[in-house]
Protein backbone atom coordinates (compact mmCIF):
# COMPACT_ATOMS: atom_id res chain seq x y z
CA UNK A 1 0.00 0.00 0.00
CA UNK A 2 1.36 3.41 -0.97
CA UNK A 3 1.76 5.95 1.81
CA UNK A 4 -0.19 9.20 1.54
CA UNK A 5 1.72 12.18 0.15
CA UNK A 6 0.91 15.33 2.14
CA UNK A 7 0.73 18.67 0.30
CA UNK A 8 2.23 21.54 2.28
CA UNK A 9 1.87 25.24 1.38
CA UNK A 10 4.21 27.87 2.83
CA UNK A 11 3.02 31.47 2.76
CA UNK A 12 4.94 34.71 2.99
CA UNK A 13 4.13 38.17 1.73
CA UNK A 14 6.64 38.36 -1.16
CA UNK A 15 7.22 34.64 -1.83
CA UNK A 16 10.86 35.26 -2.65
CA UNK A 17 12.90 33.72 0.18
CA UNK A 18 11.59 31.96 3.33
CA UNK A 19 8.56 30.29 1.76
CA UNK A 20 10.65 29.26 -1.25
CA UNK A 21 13.30 27.65 0.94
CA UNK A 22 10.62 25.88 3.01
CA UNK A 23 8.96 24.50 -0.15
CA UNK A 24 12.23 22.92 -1.24
CA UNK A 25 13.13 21.64 2.21
CA UNK A 26 9.84 19.88 2.95
CA UNK A 27 9.92 18.22 -0.44
CA UNK A 28 13.51 17.00 -0.19
CA UNK A 29 13.57 16.20 3.52
CA UNK A 30 10.16 14.53 3.35
CA UNK A 31 11.57 11.83 1.03
CA UNK A 32 8.38 11.42 -0.98
CA UNK A 33 5.96 11.82 1.95
CA UNK A 34 5.54 15.58 1.39
CA UNK A 35 5.16 17.84 -1.64
CA UNK A 36 5.98 21.47 -0.94
CA UNK A 37 4.41 24.57 -2.46
CA UNK A 38 4.89 28.26 -1.72
CA UNK A 39 3.05 31.48 -2.43
CA UNK A 40 2.70 35.08 -1.31
CA UNK A 41 -0.05 37.57 -0.64
CA UNK A 42 1.87 40.17 -2.68
CA UNK A 43 4.47 38.17 -4.62
CA UNK A 44 7.53 40.09 -5.71
CA UNK A 45 7.71 38.28 -9.03
CA UNK A 46 11.26 36.96 -8.56
CA UNK A 47 13.01 34.50 -6.29
CA UNK A 48 15.87 35.98 -4.28
CA UNK A 49 19.23 34.76 -5.67
CA UNK A 50 20.49 33.97 -2.15
CA UNK A 51 17.44 31.73 -1.61
CA UNK A 52 18.23 29.99 -4.89
CA UNK A 53 21.78 29.37 -3.61
CA UNK A 54 20.43 27.68 -0.50
CA UNK A 55 17.87 25.61 -2.40
CA UNK A 56 20.44 24.48 -4.98
CA UNK A 57 22.27 22.59 -2.22
CA UNK A 58 19.16 20.49 -1.44
CA UNK A 59 18.86 18.87 -4.84
CA UNK A 60 15.45 20.45 -5.37
CA UNK A 61 15.05 21.52 -9.02
CA UNK A 62 15.53 25.27 -8.92
CA UNK A 63 13.84 25.55 -12.30
CA UNK A 64 10.57 24.81 -10.45
CA UNK A 65 10.94 27.89 -8.21
CA UNK A 66 8.87 30.95 -8.96
CA UNK A 67 7.27 33.76 -6.99
CA UNK A 68 3.49 33.37 -7.20
CA UNK A 69 0.25 34.56 -5.64
CA UNK A 70 -1.55 32.55 -3.00
CA UNK A 71 -4.68 33.03 -5.12
CA UNK A 72 -3.41 30.13 -7.27
CA UNK A 73 -4.04 27.78 -4.36
CA UNK A 74 -7.51 29.00 -3.42
CA UNK A 75 -9.25 27.80 -6.57
CA UNK A 76 -11.34 24.63 -6.78
CA UNK A 77 -8.89 23.02 -9.24
CA UNK A 78 -5.79 23.78 -7.12
CA UNK A 79 -3.97 20.95 -5.36
CA UNK A 80 -5.64 20.03 -2.07
CA UNK A 81 -3.43 21.18 0.81
CA UNK A 82 -3.06 19.17 3.99
CA UNK A 83 -0.99 21.80 5.81
CA UNK A 84 -0.50 25.55 5.44
CA UNK A 85 2.23 27.41 7.29
CA UNK A 86 2.85 31.15 7.37
CA UNK A 87 6.58 31.82 7.66
CA UNK A 88 6.52 35.59 8.03
CA UNK A 89 4.65 37.72 10.53
CA UNK A 90 3.04 39.91 7.85
CA UNK A 91 1.38 36.97 6.10
CA UNK A 92 0.25 35.56 9.46
CA UNK A 93 -1.73 38.74 10.11
CA UNK A 94 -3.40 38.92 6.70
CA UNK A 95 -6.79 37.57 5.75
CA UNK A 96 -6.07 34.44 3.77
CA UNK A 97 -8.18 33.09 0.95
CA UNK A 98 -10.48 30.15 1.50
CA UNK A 99 -8.48 26.95 1.31
CA UNK A 100 -10.41 23.97 -0.09
CA UNK A 101 -10.40 20.98 2.23
CA UNK A 102 -9.77 22.95 5.46
CA UNK A 103 -6.06 22.15 5.85
CA UNK A 104 -4.34 22.33 9.23
CA UNK A 105 -2.36 25.50 9.69
CA UNK A 106 0.20 27.10 11.97
CA UNK A 107 2.55 30.07 12.06
CA UNK A 108 6.27 29.34 11.86
CA UNK A 109 7.79 32.82 11.99
CA UNK A 110 11.31 33.48 10.73
CA UNK A 111 13.20 36.75 10.33
CA UNK A 112 13.35 38.05 6.78
CA UNK A 113 16.84 37.42 5.38
CA UNK A 114 15.98 39.52 2.32
CA UNK A 115 15.70 42.57 4.61
CA UNK A 116 19.38 42.39 5.56
CA UNK A 117 21.36 45.37 4.29
CA UNK A 118 25.06 44.92 3.79
CA UNK A 119 27.61 43.09 1.73
CA UNK A 120 26.83 39.96 -0.24
CA UNK A 121 28.65 37.98 2.45
CA UNK A 122 26.41 39.45 5.17
CA UNK A 123 23.30 38.74 3.12
CA UNK A 124 24.45 35.20 2.36
CA UNK A 125 25.12 34.62 6.08
CA UNK A 126 21.57 35.77 6.90
CA UNK A 127 20.11 33.37 4.34
CA UNK A 128 22.25 30.53 5.67
CA UNK A 129 21.08 31.22 9.24
CA UNK A 130 17.38 31.28 8.30
CA UNK A 131 17.83 28.21 6.10
CA UNK A 132 19.28 26.34 9.11
CA UNK A 133 16.35 27.47 11.26
CA UNK A 134 13.80 26.30 8.69
CA UNK A 135 15.73 23.01 8.40
CA UNK A 136 15.55 22.49 12.18
CA UNK A 137 11.77 22.92 12.23
CA UNK A 138 11.37 20.83 9.11
CA UNK A 139 13.31 17.96 10.73
CA UNK A 140 10.71 17.85 13.49
CA UNK A 141 7.76 18.17 11.12
CA UNK A 142 8.79 15.45 8.64
CA UNK A 143 9.46 13.11 11.58
CA UNK A 144 5.91 13.32 12.94
CA UNK A 145 4.06 10.00 12.64
CA UNK A 146 1.13 11.69 10.88
CA UNK A 147 -0.54 8.41 9.94
CA UNK A 148 -0.77 7.51 13.64
CA UNK A 149 -1.94 10.85 15.02
CA UNK A 150 -5.47 12.17 15.11
CA UNK A 151 -6.16 15.63 13.71
CA UNK A 152 -6.19 17.53 17.04
CA UNK A 153 -2.86 16.00 18.06
CA UNK A 154 -1.32 16.94 14.73
CA UNK A 155 -2.62 20.52 15.09
CA UNK A 156 -1.04 20.80 18.56
CA UNK A 157 2.26 19.42 17.26
CA UNK A 158 2.54 21.73 14.24
CA UNK A 159 1.76 24.76 16.41
CA UNK A 160 4.39 23.65 18.93
CA UNK A 161 6.98 23.38 16.14
CA UNK A 162 6.35 27.04 15.30
CA UNK A 163 6.97 27.98 18.92
CA UNK A 164 10.25 26.08 19.03
CA UNK A 165 13.31 28.24 19.52
CA UNK A 166 15.60 27.90 16.51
Amino acid sequence: MQEKVYNVLFLCTGNSARSIMAEALVTTMGKGRFKGFSAGSHPGGAVNPFAIEQVANTGYPIIDLRSKSWDEFGTPDAPHMDFIFTVCDNAAGETCPYWPGHPMSAHWGFEDPAAVVGTDEEKRAAFQRIFRQITARMNIFVSLPLHMLEKNAIQREIQAIGETSV
